[in-house]
């Protein structure tokens, strides 16, 4: 019984990649630099997490407040042509550390492409009491089961939520990173736009 060849699958990471960090824009629209903090910041997600829902408790933000944003939102400027054409190379995926009920208003404008990310417990006066990970280190886990399924990985993100997703394909690519994450994992190339980021993958098998 003969293996089949490769096919390619491309992982990204949502925000900073292909559309703007939501936190960062509940923090401009309502002045809380409290809220500033991502995932560029503090690796440890859990820290993070409970430290962004301990400042909307304080001020009494909720998630209505950041659906508000999120309407607002376009995906960065390029992302959608980018994504047309890496699906025309192979199966994209988006694994991302945001929620569902987040970036819901954002996937039509992309092309509603495959994405797995987590779920929060809201109650009915639509406060964030908590949030629920879809697996814990997800991005990982998910590009592992790819492998295991004879795919070729190519994985793109910005943060330290990223390194392990990238650390588990068979290439792993950041994508506008802050400079402390190149610093500290220089292993890995550097892109600062979607044409870098294309011409990268072109110099992969597959991908021309």
């Amino acid at each position: 019984m003969t293996t089949p060849p490769q096919l390619i699958i491309t992982c990204l990471d949502l925000e900073g990649v292909l559309i703007p960090e939501i936190w960062l824009g509940l923090a401009d629209r309502t002045g809380l630099s409290d809220l500033q903090l991502t995932t560029r910041d503090i690796a440890d997600y859990d820290e993070l997490m409970q430290h962004r829902l301990r400042v909307c408790e304080q001020h009494g933000l909720g998630l209505p407040d950041i659906q508000q944003v999120v309407q607002g939102m376009a995906p960065l400027e390029g992302a959608r042509e980018f994504l047309d054409w890496l699906q025309t190379r192979g199966e994209v995926v988006i694994l991302s550390d945001t929620f569902r009920e987040f970036v819901t208003p954002l996937l039509p404008q992309l092309g509603h492409p495959t994405i797995f990310c987590h779920s929060l417990e809201v109650d009915g006066a639509g406060k964030i009491t908590n949030y629920r990970l879809r697996l814990q280190d997800q991005k990982r886990k998910a590009v592992e089961a790819f492998r295991s399924l004879n795919f070729q990985v190519v994985a793109a993100g910005d943060s330290y939520n990223d390194v392990s997703m990238l650390q588990a394909a068979h290439h792993g690519i950041l994508f506008r990173p802050a400079e402390r994450v190149v610093r500290e994992f220089p292993q890995f190339p550097v892109t600062q736009s979607y044409a870098e980021l294309k011409t990268r993958l072109q110099g992969l098998p597959g991908y021309a």
